[in-house]
């Protein structure tokens, strides 16, 4: 069977964190997960601008064995929950921020409980019911999600943001104007969210001063615990 891939750029100096990127995929597929599928190129510019963010952020792409989430095989959580072990063991001590897109935004969640964990960031994810909040207990969580997208359910993540705030340290949900499941019209207001809110939930960083307000303007609200937000 097709293993995981993990692929890994350290910092120049010490590592002080690590970003896990996690990428999309499908309801139901055996295929193997490669390099072109949209999903996973969906991802790679949310990498690189955390790579360019420094801080000493150790920031790692995970390529699942297959593209489907595949019902009760839920394929992609045992592929994170390997990537957490990884990670763990070749970065002693450093604490992890888990940042997946749709069906990877829901493998983060399931995978939260890994004991290095401390933030999350689930871009437009697929949510489900019965899908736990048990798992973001103490950590803290930015959802984001496009008000017209029509892939998975906004409102879905709205309610899922309602019911972890009993149990995550903070929860924000941040409603993105006009955005669609791709995340292409306004791609400057995703990346600077994700960036900002790993940079200050994990390294206790200042988020940049420049670039989307309105972006930074959420990010702010997002750390100090604003349960919602519109961009």
């Amino acid at each position: 069977m097709t293993e995981p891939r993990l692929v890994v750029d350290e910092p120049s100096g010490p590592a002080h964190g690590i970003a896990l990127v996690l990428h999309g995929g499908r309801s139901k597929s055996r295929d193997p997960v490669c390099e072109t599928q949209l999903a996973v190129l969906r991802m790679r510019p949310f990498a690189a601008a955390l790579r360019r963010a420094g801080g000493g952020l150790v920031v790692a792409r995970l390529l699942y064995r297959l593209r489907g989430w595949n019902g009760v095989d839920r394929a992609p959580v045992a592929d994170t929950q390997w990537a957490l072990n990884n990670l763990a063991m070749r970065f002693p001590g450093q604490s992890i921020a888990l940042v997946g897109h749709s069906m990877g935004a829901r493998a983060a969640i399931y995978a939260a409980a890994h004991d290095r964990v401390r933030a999350i960031v689930a871009l437009a994810p697929w949510i489900e019911a019965g899908d736990p909040v048990a798992t973001l207990a103490a950590r803290r969580v930015l959802i984001a999600h496009g008000d017209q997208d029509r892939m998975t359910d906004p409102s879905a993540s709205r309610d899922y943001a309602r019911a972890a705030e009993r149990v995550a340290e903070t929860v924000s949900y941040v409603r993105v104007a006009g955005e669609r499941h791709a995340m292409l019209r306004r791609p400057r207001v995703w990346t600077e969210l994700t960036v900002g809110f790993v940079l200050g939930a994990l390294l206790d960083a200042v988020p940049p001063g420049r670039g989307d307000a309105g972006a930074r303007r959420a990010v702010t609200g997002a750390l100090a615990g604003q349960a919602a937000i519109d961009v």
